[in-house]
């Protein structure tokens, strides 16, 4: 099995063998955390098709691209489930997923499900800015171009200047991530809080499959 970059597509288990399998519809961002989980916990039966980590960038294209892998991939399965939350689709997604009778994530984004979704719904930080695993290790790819806050520094404050703390959700215990997700913090200007998620509500949610 090969993990290719973050931003490529990924899929494993293309040939899936008799009808007990499920297909998982994952978000690239999440790939590494959820071959982790499947190597860690045997869950063979599980195979993952990605779909591109920037659509994180780009909410309402994910209902569409849900919908196109769903029904290219669907006929080859016992079950298929995605592994998206609303993630800015304003509910489009979960609408998209009813009509084709298949399961989601639960929660309004990955930082949610992350930290539980019930634990992060108990939380007021309308001012705090959230960067997981992945973030940390992909900042300039979606965070600091895509703003053009390497060309354009002074726009720091128009984007985060009502901001005021760095929450990494770390999913696994990484000094080098932790160090990278402080300096992120402050090349943004804001306070730096570290929190040990662990894979929260997504392996939740897998392990029910």
């Amino acid at each position: 099995m090969t993990l290719l970059d973050d931003d490529s597509l990924l899929e494993t288990g293309l040939a899936p063998e008799g009808r007990g399998r499920v297909l998982l519809i994952g978000c690239g961002a999440l790939a590494r955390e959820i071959l982790d989980l499947k190597s860690t916990n045997g869950w063979d039966h599980l195979d993952l098709h990605c779909l591109p980590a920037i659509l994180h960038n780009h909410p309402e294209r994910i209902p569409a691209a849900v919908e196109a892998a769903v029904t290219a991939r669907s006929a080859d399965y016992a079950q298929v489930f995605v592994l998206y939350a609303d993630c800015g689709t304003g509910g489009l997604l979960q609408a998209v997923c009813d009509r084709l009778g298949v399961g989601m994530l639960e929660g309004p984004h990955c930082y949610s499900f992350f930290e539980g979704n019930a634990v992060f719904a108990g939380r007021d930080e309308m001012t705090a800015f959230y960067l997981t695993d992945f973030l940390v290790r992909q900042f300039d790819a979606f965070v600091t171009k895509p703003l053009g806050l390497d060309r354009f520094p002074q726009l720091r404050d128009m984007y985060f200047g009502n901001y005021t703390k760095l929450v990494y959700q770390a999913q696994t215990d990484d000094p080098e991530l932790t160090e990278k997700a402080k300096a992120c913090a402050a090349f943004l200007k804001l306070d730096f809080e570290r929190r040990l998620t662990g894979y929260g509500d997504l392996e939740v949610a897998m392990s029910r499959l």
